[in-house]
């Protein structure tokens, strides 16, 4: 059976300092992150050896299946908002995902205020989200709950921040919209706009 794994981060813990600290990214990635990708793991065998000995049931499955999403969707938008992010990130998209925020949220002003209220006002522990949904063909700003709550089905998760209190509560305190409002210093465009390529593309 495959097994999920922590990848590698593309830059050393300290690159993206002055926004974000190396201690929290050294916590949020090899204690936090991995945390998740043991728990997917862990739900994973735990749900195989209840198929295995015929021991499925109702309440088991639901509770099992409500782990499962958890853990690999923490995995799943940490890996991704580890690549969303760079020192030489910033500025603004280009080309066709700038066409795309224009034409589906009303410009780039506009869709970073929604992202950024989208972010730093998601109840409890969550992230703000641009994804991509296929069915109306067009960008959408979503907030998630934990890690996988409150979400278009389909929609493919284009840039990530991360609004749990472990990304940022040991350097910025209680006050996440300074915090999100550093964010977009490190939003590698390049990367967002790849992912915009090959979602949109099908």
């Amino acid at each position: 059976m495959g097994t999920y794994s922590l990848p590698d981060l593309p830059y050393d813990y300290s690159a993206l300092a002055p926004a974000i600290t190396p201690e929290i990214l050294e916590l949020h990635h090899s204690k936090h992150h991995a945390a998740y990708v043991k728990g997917a793991n862990d739900t994973l065998e735990q749900i195989a050896e209840a198929r295995d000995k015929d021991a499925v049931t109702p309440t088991g499955l639901v509770g099992l299946e409500k782990t499962f999403a958890f853990n690999l969707s923490g995995h799943v938008l940490h890996s991704i908002f580890w690549q969303n992010l760079s020192a030489d990130g910033g500025d603004r998209p280009e080309g066709a995902l700038a066409d795309a925020v224009d034409e589906h949220l009303g410009g780039f002003e506009a869709f970073k205020k929604q992202l950024t209220v989208a972010t730093s006002s998601v109840q409890g522990s969550g992230w703000g989200v641009l994804a991509w949904e296929p069915l109306g063909g067009r960008l959408i700003v979503e907030q998630v709950y934990d890690h996988h709550g409150n979400v278009g089905q389909g929609a493919t998760p284009l840039l990530v921040f991360d609004a749990w209190e472990h990304a940022y509560y040991l350097q910025y305190k209680n006050v996440r919209p300074d915090y999100v409002s550093r964010l977009w210093d490190l939003v590698n465009w390049t990367d967002v706009s790849a992912r915009f390529a090959a979602a949109s593309a099908g």
